[in-house]
């Protein structure tokens, strides 16, 4: 056994490299997994070098100094069911030298090496008399090794060598192609399986926001019900028509008569955002002075602290607003409630503008102002910059939530402009006329 250079001769060995080459890349566009690459391009390529035989080993992926049968090309059929259980050890036997020294191995004739005497009876039986085995590298390392027989002494000419070089980078250049082919399909699957399984969850969270949303509205309206009964009959208490009624008596029912409409004006806040999250709610736009929305909605909402004054700038053009007066009022009464509530001092001031096609309400207060933090979460639902149970602030977190939804679904939006300590604004901007 011997390592050997190989030397490209120019004969017609150059149309038979440029066979071999068509056959790999045939077998590379046939192949579907990299295994295949290397049964089609022995069959393919073997009657080319003249070998009656062909093997290719291929490095243990886990490691260690083992490759194991990657294809096999015109053994006898009794030895198939032995063919997987081959395994060659690096730096053992001719493929094994090849592979682990990274060179060409060269046998001219078994019979007469004497490191190669325990192969004589197997050479004998399958009929092959020398062999090549060329090393499968390519820029990412050795792969392994691709070995051919040939049935006569010397079988591998000057110009099979040649072919042979050529055969076994090719194939080892494919088969590193198909790898990776095949790395990407199964990644390309993995990423399916993956997208479908997030399509899945998705699905399921979209659907128990659902069952969510169906169930605060239910329980809101089973709640709404006895609560707007139990204020009918604190009404009737107060007015004296269950009998006669003691100050004291008077001072509890008007502080039970208070908690109920706070807890009544919750479950509204219920209501309207999950119908605006169902999309239950319909748009009655009319014409109307947008200055009437404003006192709508500071009649809803009640008088600020005691210090605290409301300032209502004049506009400088009369204006016609077109769009549902209804819901513009509730997203005002939420913005001034949210002003009321953190402003312990100075004024509340609400401007309104016509700019072109736009609208704007611009309430501005000198309250305790929001954190950067805080503001980008302050619109959604049940969310509040001091979350905890022994808040200064109470409140449900739904008032901004609802105001900024109801702005969206009239075609326009809510802004905020905030410093801490210094106050916040609060812009509604809406079209001039709603066009649905």
């Amino acid at each position: 056994m011997s390592t050997v250079p190989l030397v490209p001769v120019a004969t017609d060995v150059g149309v038979r490299e440029l066979m071999a080459v068509r056959e790999i890349a045939r077998a590379f566009l046939m192949a579907e997994r990299p295994a295949d690459v290397y049964q089609l391009a022995l069959e393919r390529v073997s009657p080319l070098v003249g070998a009656s035989l062909a093997c290719v080993y291929l490095k243990d992926e886990e490691g260690g100094d083992v490759m194991r049968l990657g294809a096999a090309h015109n053994w006898p059929e009794r030895y198939s069911k032995f063919l997987g259980e081959m395994r060659v050890r690096m730096g053992h036997g001719p493929s094994g030298s090849a592979a682990s020294q990274r060179q060409v191995v060269e046998v001219p004739d078994v019979f007469t090496d004497p490191a190669l005497a325990d192969w004589r009876e197997v050479a004998t039986e399958l009929g092959f008399k020398s062999l090549v085995a060329i090393p499968l590298q390519t820029n990412s390392g050795v792969h392994g090794a691709v070995t051919f027989y040939f049935a006569t002494s010397d079988g591998a000419s000057a110009e099979s060598r040649s072919l042979l070089r050529v055969v076994a980078d090719q194939m080892a250049a494919t088969a590193e192609k198909a790898r990776l082919i095949d790395e990407l399909r199964q990644s390309n699957g993995a990423l399916r399986e993956s997208s479908a399984e997030l399509e899945r969850q998705y699905a399921a969270v979209v659907e128990a926001r659902r069952l969510q949303d169906e169930f605060l509205a239910n329980v809101s309206h089973e709640l709404r019900t006895p609560l707007t009964a139990v204020l009918g009959y604190l009404s009737l208490i107060d007015e004296g028509l269950a009998g006669p009624v003691t100050d004291e008596q008077r001072e509890t029912l008007g502080e039970v008569k208070a908690s109920s409409e706070k807890l009544l004006g919750l479950i509204g806040d219920l209501l309207d955002l999950t119908s605006l999250k169902r999309s239950a709610l319909t748009i009655n736009a009319v014409a109307f002075d947008p200055r009437n929305a404003v006192q709508d909605a500071l009649a809803a909402v009640g008088k600020p602290k005691e210090g605290v004054s409301v300032v209502l700038e004049p506009m400088s053009m009369p204006v016609v607003l077109v769009s549902d007066r209804a819901k513009v009022a509730r997203m005002l009464t939420a913005i001034f409630a949210n002003a009321f509530k953190f402003t312990e001092t100075g004024e509340v001031r609400v401007a309104l503008e016509a700019r072109g096609e736009r609208f704007a309400f611009r309430v501005t207060d000198t309250g305790v102002g929001i954190s950067e933090e805080a503001q980008r979460f302050v619109f959604d639902e049940f969310r509040q910059e001091d979350g905890s149970a022994t808040r200064r602030y109470g409140g449900s977190g739904l008032g901004l939530a609802i105001a900024r939804q109801l702005a969206r679904l009239l075609g326009g939006d809510v802004s905020l402009s905030s410093v801490r300590e210094k106050g916040s604004t609060f812009t509604v901007d809406l079209p001039l006329i709603y066009r649905p």
